[in-house]
Order: structure tokens, then sequence, then C-alpha cells
């Protein structure tokens, strides 16, 4: 038999939880055509030495909507080992989004209002196939972009008639191949719609779409809030995802064994899984809400003040003889990474069986956390190789095959003949994040060639011109 691409000698970690076995892998025409002991030619011929070879890593808490049509080579996530992005998280999308002066926060962390040019589901869909990205893409739609719709201010609860509308505007996004809903109900721009408009927008939800929520409160009232989602996805029949779990503020520290006993006894009942970030800082936009002495904040950009990006809001409070609240009034618009989570904590998140990883990188920052450029290998690198956290497989099914399970993502997600060969071949022993807070735009290391659908997307080094990304519409369950 002749390959178009023939990958010998490799730890394969199949992403279905199993441990590795040394083995080769053929592609024929972007799909896996042969795993074992293999005889035969290839047109390409790559020699892992024992290499790890596992499925493409899936991103699936992301903010990329618009950025795999800015910038549709995306190093940021090649790079570390991502080949599928799921975009469309806490409540804001690309789409659907009626064109405006002004978009609200946080939408405006996706981009420049006239990039909102996407009024319908198959418009994005469309803008995304021309684009023609290095990864895959699949797409929520947000809660908050509906809001904004057909709303004519976001602080108070949707009448009937705009929730018809909004439910509306669901189905027809739905037909068109969004992986479901989004919520992002912590933010100003939602807050104020009670569970009713949530329960009566998901009412027409399918059972085999998904509801993903940025929770209502990740601080003191994390639990409740949780039985929020809990309900939202009974009632609909959705298979729930928590974005991004955390115990966040130092009076909700060490209760992530709390929530972790309420997330195994709420997976008895409905589909709830949840993701993850490896580190125990936030980012989003600069909200006051948010703003304490409690623990550092630092500021990522900020539009009347751009020259404090990259400084702390408590020194930059001192140079001004400030109180902290006047000081990050004076900043806003602005972006924020708060360190206000626990490590344990993280690590109790991270290791549960229902945990995904997700990055919720922020492309437009100026000054971006690192979990942009360095989430996946981190995960490999500190928290596999260094610190024990859980074995490499474990880790690898956490990013591949739990992920394309969960989001229902077609042939994505393991090392099966006839599925996508989307493939990432890396070195255990040397892969590990170089992003920090102080220089977070920086490549991984030890991803030593990334696949997207049979093609060579990055190289090791630097993203290559092929584009073998594609748009991902949900499987049937």
């Amino acid at each position: 038999m002749r390959y178009d691409l023939l990958i010998r000698d490799a730890l394969l970690l199949d992403g279905s939880g199993a441990s590795g076995t040394r083995g080769d892998l053929g592609v024929i025409d972007g799909r896996i055509a042969a795993l074992g002991k293999l005889a035969g030619e290839a047109d390409t011929v790559i020699e892992a030495g024992g290499r790890a070879l596992s499925p493409g890593f899936i991103d699936v808490h992301t903010h990329d909507d618009l950025e795999v049509i800015r910038n549709p080579a995306m190093p940021s996530k090649l790079s570390q080992g991502v080949t599928t992005v799921v975009v469309g998280n806490c409540g804001i999308s690309a789409s659907p989004v009626r064109a405006a002066d002004a978009v609200p926060d946080p939408m405006n962390l996706l981009g420049e209002p006239d990039e909102f040019r996407y009024p319908r589901f198959a418009d994005y869909r469309h803008a995304v196939e021309a684009a023609h990205p290095a990864l895959n893409v699949a797409a929520l739609i947000g809660h908050t972009a509906l809001r904004q719709n057909h709303m004519d201010r976001l602080d108070r609860a949707a009448s009937e008639v705009e929730l018809l509308a909004m439910r509306a505007q669901l189905r027809e996004s739905i037909a068109e191949g969004a992986l479901g809903l989004s919520t992002g109900l912590a933010y100003a721009s939602a807050f104020a719609a009670p569970e009713h408009e949530v329960l009566e927008l998901t009412r027409d939800l399918p059972a085999d779409r998904l509801y993903a929520t940025h929770l209502r409160d990740e601080f003191a009232g994390i639990v409740p809030a949780l039985d929020e989602a809990h309900a939202v996805g009974r009632h609909s029949g959705a298979p729930v995802r928590v974005s991004h779990l955390k115990c966040a503020g130092i009076d909700n520290w060490g209760r992530s064994r709390e929530v972790l006993a309420w997330l195994d006894g709420a997976a008895g009942e409905h589909d709830i899984a949840c993701d993850c970030y490896p580190y125990a800082a936030s980012a989003s936009t600069l909200d006051l809400k948010q703003v304490t002495d409690a623990y550092d904040i630092l500021i990522t950009w900020s539009e009347p003040h751009p020259g404090q990006g990259g400084r702390m809001l408590a020194a930059i409070a001192a140079d001004w003889n400030l109180p902290l609240m006047e000081t990050a009034s004076r900043l806003q618009p602005a972006g924020a990474v708060y360190f206000c989570m626990d490590e344990e904590d993280v690590r109790r998140f991270l290791r549960h069986p229902l945990t995904m990883i997700g990055s919720d990188g922020l492309p437009r920052d100026p000054r971006p956390h690192p979990r942009l450029w360095g989430t996946f290998p981190r995960v490999l690198g500190h928290y596999v190789r260094e610190e024990g956290l859980f074995p490499l497989h474990e880790a690898v099914y956490k990013m591949t095959g739990l992920p394309g399970s969960r989001f229902a993502l077609p042939g994505r997600g393991l090392l099966r003949e006839g599925w996508h060969a989307d493939l990432v071949l890396f070195d255990p022993a040397r892969v590990r994040d170089t992003a920090d807070y102080h220089e977070p735009v920086r490549s991984a290391e030890g991803i030593d060639a990334v696949w997207v659908n049979g093609v060579l997307a990055y190289d090791g080094k630097a993203v290559t011109d092929a584009r073998g990304g594609r748009f991902l519409a949900p499987a049937a369950r």
C-alpha cells in the first residue's frame, strides 16, 4: 500500500485514555488509513523515534470567532498542537450579530464593531469556509449576541416578544450548523437575564446540541449558579458544559472538593462536564465587581491610558494617589488578569475525570494571558512531566477523545482507521510552555509537527502555508 503520509515508530496515544503503544500510522486522503506495524511506501515518511503521536488537541473554550477569519494561519493554536477550536463561548459570538456602531462588553473582546458582519449564522459559516483557516472550527451561539440583536438595553430581562425573536434566531442558527447555546451570565450584559429567560431560550434547543455556560457566579454563589445550569439542562434535555470551572476569590479558595462533589452528583442525573485552564489566574475585561486588594490584578490594556498596559492595578493606583476602584474606573475600558484562584483548587479541577482542557485565550488582547499560547503544552510539561498530576495518556484524553465525544465532533479526537487525520507529534521529554505573564506571546517547545486533515500545518518551528481546516457541524448523537 502507498500512503500519502507514513509516521513510523511512534508512541501512539490514541485519545481513548488507554496507555500508548509503539507503532506506525498511515494517512491517505486526509484520513487515518492504518495503524500498527505497517509495510508500504509513502510520499512523506516521518521517523518518530518513539516520540508521542496523538490526535490533534481540541480547544473547547476559545474566543477565536473572528481570529480564524482575521488571521487564519492561527499560530497561537497550531504551535501548541491544537487542530480544532470551539468558538462562541461565554455568551459572546461573532454571529448572528446585527451591524451596530458598538458592541456590548464583553463582546468587544472579539473585535471591533465593523468586524461583526454576520447577521445570520450561515453568513459566519460561509466566511470561515472562505477564509480557509489552518485548523477546524466549531461554533456556539452566544446568548449576549442574541440579546443585543433584539433588546434596546441589556440591564433588564427580555420581554416575551423579544424572547420569541431570540428563540427563532437560535433555531435558525442550529439548523445552519451551530453546536448549541452559550451564556455568560456573570457579565453585566447578561446578568439581568433571569433563569426564566434562559429556560425559555433553550426550550427549542435540541437534546443533541449543547448548553455551555460561564456561570452566573464563580465566587461565593457558585453552587446556586451550578444548580441553575443543571436546571437549564434538565429543562431542555441538552448536555451541559460548565466553562472554565473555578473557585474565584480568596474567600472561595478550598471549595473545589464541594464543587466537584456537586459535579459528580449532577453527572449521575444528566450529561454534565466542564473545562478548565491550567493557571491560577483568569483574564477578561476590567470588571469593577472584581476589583479588590485581596489579590493582584494585572492591567493588560486600557483605551484611555494605553501606557499602563502590563502594570499592576495597585501600582497604578499608588502612582495616581487614588483608591483602587477609582483607578480602575479611570482605566476603563480595559483588560485585566486576575490572580484570583488557589493552585490546589486548579489541580483538583484539572485532575477530575469530567474535566476537559480549554484555553479561554483572548487573541485580541495586546498583552494576552499566557494561556492563549501555552495551555496545552503546560498541561503536558508542567502538570504531567514535572508534577505527575496524572499520566500522559490521561492528559491526552482530556484534550482529544473526551472533548471529541462531549462536543459531538464527527471523526475527531481518536486515532482510528477512517477518522480524520488531525495529528500532533510531540516529545514528552521536551514539551513545555514558554509563554508567561511578562512575555505571553511565545511558542511552546516540544511540539514537533501538527497535521490538520492530513495536511502539515506546523513543522515544529512555524506554521506552513497549508490550510487544511474545515468548519465542523455537530454529529448526530
